[in-house]
């Protein structure tokens, strides 16, 4: 009796192919296993943050809408309450303090924000993460963030001191928390910088009392009624709460912890669909190349089996079997390996993004996909193997292919053959009678010195940036930003302070800009001419003169307006008197980070119609009076924020820089793998096709040194021929995910350096000569009698 589990012939013979191309098998295996790995690991990140901001939003009633004003009745919430389309509204009190913050040299600011009389109450509300909740009795107690908490070593218990309305206050922190209003804890348009800003809550008496807002709120927090239209809210708070200071109404897409958040999730949605994929069609075009050449050294045991009455059907179903198993066990591999890496990088969220829950869980749809993707690649690499084994009539088959038809090549015309040692002839002879197998090798290559490329052009963008950005443009050391806009004679009292060598003050006005149907909320930063400290650069890094009239916008901010230079923009003050203007697109810049636009300062005082004023400056330390000075900016009550230059520069490292290099890291090793598995299966292939040459050329009476030169010289000249082509490869995939990745929060540019191509070059290279070497071994142990025998 026949076992049921008993396995079929054709099913033998795919166990002993597996076995016996178990290095091709193993590589391709592994490629998958890469792309799978990148698929699951950034889809599982996003999906777990995803899943986690959604949670928490929900749970902790985060607001729809947001709206500062100056001062504002209590009263007035009723009438809030009473606008179509509101859900619930929350009055609070929300001031900017500078702080003094025990082992840190530099100010700090700190955000006070109002708790609510009852606790879970209210929108944006707190989670408590350790100690208790602030008592009103007149004690000054405070929440402090965690974030906060933790970059200063902050616990229950200690205590710093906080200027508030031009009081020295000493507050005692009594518990830490989190809120989804500052899942990222940014102040203005900057990066995180958890070490000099954090948020702080405090009982709504206290604070009130302190600002003499008792009756008065100046921050209001909106859900919506499902359906409303927000737009509609919005225009109507703007005219409600125009008269009481209010800065402009906004929704949650401009609230600037969610539109952090949100870029981050963005970014990684387009990096778990595009990289994968690359990876995948890598895999595929493996597959290809291995079973089209099966299949032509397998030319006579396919018509054997047609002859014994298989149908073409059963052979081409064997041969996908092949390309299945193989690319499976590398994709559920792939998906153990994406779970590992998955974790961490849930780990590594929890620790930048405080949520009360993090944790990675793999969806069905992200382990379907996976599966999916890995049939799918293995099928569209195996589809035209399988077509050719359908195609073969059994009787064709059985006779070997005609030989083809040679005719003299470049070499032969050209008379060079004579210069050349016999084994480098026959290797260039055989390259020009198979352009078609040579072009597929090169293209593997190349692709596999594509990904290496692109994976570490990431780093030459993040050095692009930092240059630029922080070296060149931003010469300052310091930026403090003042409570409110005062006379640019203020310069004068910040050139006394100890340790202040130059100082230029600027000024800001926030608007909302229109431009047709598009529209965004920004700051329009007014500078001085001659200024040294803080530069407008042109494509060639060239200082800009900010016209007398007119705007310049940068290329971030133009491509969300839709605008172009000499277009005419409208632009409702936020502030002041609460005009409307028109002004014109003077010229557009190309900056990496942020969604800014200048004008010259005293342009600026015109377009509004106030006095030239200033906002803050920017100042040029002496290293050796730092610390002096950071002491008396602690003390000074007109001070709203201060900011450094290289602090900036070490938050942008340790949150988008991170994140990248991690990324990146991951990507560079799967890149690795992958031209391993390309350069190790073309040589090897190369070696199956070749066996009876080389076998016939060591019975002529050739050494085996010099047949091994002839085949791993061809696969050098492969490699050599593919390191332009992957270059040029590389630097194209890397222009697109510039494209794809960019975001409003910063852009990457396209920068790809030397020291890039030449480790991808010299990667390649190295992967080329491990192979020669694992291939040598098998030349070494070549059987003559064996090879020339004809395969049952």
């Amino acid at each position: 009796m026949v076992s049921a589990f008993a396995l079929s012939p054709l099913d033998l013979k795919l166990l002993r192919d597996l076995w016996r191309m178990r290095g091709q098998a193993l590589a391709i295996a592994l490629v998958a296993m890469c792309g799978i790995a990148t698929f699951v690991t950034m889809r599982g990140g996003y999906e777990a943050l995803l899943a986690a901001q959604a949670a928490y939003y929900e749970h902790y009633r985060f607001a729809d809408v947001f709206v500062n004003v100056k001062r504002a009745p209590l009263s007035l919430l009723d009438r809030v309450r009473a606008i179509p389309g509101v859900n619930e509204v929350d009055g609070r009190v929300v001031f900017d303090a500078s702080l003094d913050v025990p082992g840190l040299d530099e100010p700090a600011t700190g955000r006070l924000v109002s708790l609510p009389p009852k606790p879970d109450t209210g929108l944006n509300r707190v989670h408590l993460r350790a100690g208790r909740l602030p008592q009103a009795e007149g004690r000054r107690e405070v929440l402090v963030s965690e974030a906060f908490a933790q970059a200063n070593s902050l616990k229950p218990g200690d205590s710093l001191a906080a200027i508030i309305n031009g009081r020295k206050e000493r507050l005692r922190i009594v518990g830490i928390a989190i809120s989804p209003e500052y899942v990222a804890e940014i102040n203005g348009n900057s990066f995180p910088d958890n070490r000099r800003f954090g948020v702080m809550w405090m009982t709504r008496d206290e604070l009130a009392a302190a600002l003499d807002m008792r009756d008065a709120f100046n921050d209001l927090c909106v859900t919506l009624a499902p359906h409303a239209s927000e737009k509609r809210v919005i225009e109507q708070l703007d005219t409600l709460l125009g008269a009481y200071g209010s800065l402009g109404a906004y929704g949650r897409e401009d609230h600037v912890s969610h539109h952090f958040l949100a870029n981050e999730l963005a970014s990684n949605k387009v990096s778990s669909s595009i990289i994968p994929a690359i990876f995948l069609g890598v895999a595929a075009f493996l597959i290809h190349n291995v079973l089209l050449r099966i299949t032509a050294l397998q030319r006579a045991q396919i018509a054997l089996l047609k002859s014994f009455g298989y149908g073409s059907a059963a052979v081409g179903a064997h041969y996908l079997k092949f390309a299945l198993l193989t690319v499976m066990t590398g994709a559920l591999a792939g998906i153990g390996l994406g779970s590992w890496l998955g974790n961490g990088l849930a780990v590594l969220y929890a620790r930048f993004y405080h949520f009360p829950e993090l944790e990675l869980r793999l969806s069905a749809f992200s382990m379907s996909v996976s599966l999916l993707a890995a049939v799918a690649a293995a099928s569209v690499g195996a589809a035209f193997a399988v077509r050719r084994v359908l195609a073969l009539a059994p009787a064709e088959a059985m006779r070997p292919e005609a030989p083809a038809h040679f005719k003299p090549g470049p070499l032969e015309r050209l008379g060079l053959q004579r210069f050349m040692p016999l084994p480098l002839r026959m290797v260039l002879r055989n390259l020009e009678r198979n352009p078609a197998k040579a072009l597929l090798s090169i293209l593997g290559l190349a692709l596999a010195m594509s990904l290496l490329v692109s994976g570490q052009y990431t780093f030459d963008a993040l050095n692009e940036i930092i240059r630029l950005q922080f070296r060149t443009a931003q010469r300052d050391d310091v930026t403090v930003a003042f409570n409110e806009r005062r006379d640019v004679a203020v310069a004068h009292n910040l050139a006394a302070l100890p340790g202040v060598l130059r100082v230029e003050p600027f000024d800001s006005v926030l608007v909302r800009m229109r431009f047709g149907h598009r529209s965004k909320k920004t700051v329009v930063n007014g500078l001085a001419p001659g200024r040294e400290l803080r530069m407008v650069l042109d494509e060639r890094e060239r200082p800009v003169d900010l016209p007398q009239e007119g705007l310049v916008l940068t290329k971030m901010l133009a491509q969300i307006l839709g605008a172009r230079t000499g277009d005419v923009l409208t632009l409702e003050l936020l502030q002041g008197q609460r005009q409307t203007v028109r002004v014109r697109v003077a010229r557009i810049v190309d900056e990496p980070i942020g969604t800014f636009s200048y004008m010259d300062r005293a342009a600026l005082a015109r377009l509004i119609a106030e006095p030239d004023s200033a906002a803050g400056a920017f100042l040029a330390v002496d290293p050796q009076r730092q610390a002096e000075l950071y002491r008396t900016l602690k003390t000074v009550p007109a001070i709203r924020s201060v900011t450094l230059r290289e602090a900036t520069l070490q938050s942008f490292l340790s949150t988008v820089a991170e994140n990248m290099k991690i990324n990146t890291f991951v990507l560079v090793a799967f890149a690795c793998v992958i031209a391993m598995g390309v350069v190790y299966n073309s040589a090897r292939i190369a070696l199956s096709e070749h066996a009876i040459e080389l076998a016939s050329l060591r019975i002529l009476g050739f050494t085996r040194a010099e047949v091994g030169r002839m085949l791993l010289g061809e696969q050098s000249l492969l490699t050599l021929a593919a390191i332009p082509l992957g270059c040029a490869l590389g630097y194209g995939l890397s222009a697109w995910l510039s494209v794809l990745l960019s975001q409003e929060l910063f852009r990457i540019p396209l920068v790809v350096s030397s020291r890039t191509f030449l480790i991808s070059i010299a990667v390649v290279l190295a992967s080329a000569t491990v192979s020669g070497l694992l291939v040598w071994r098998k030349v070494k142990k070549l059987d003559l009698i064996e090879v020339l025998k004809t395969r049952e």
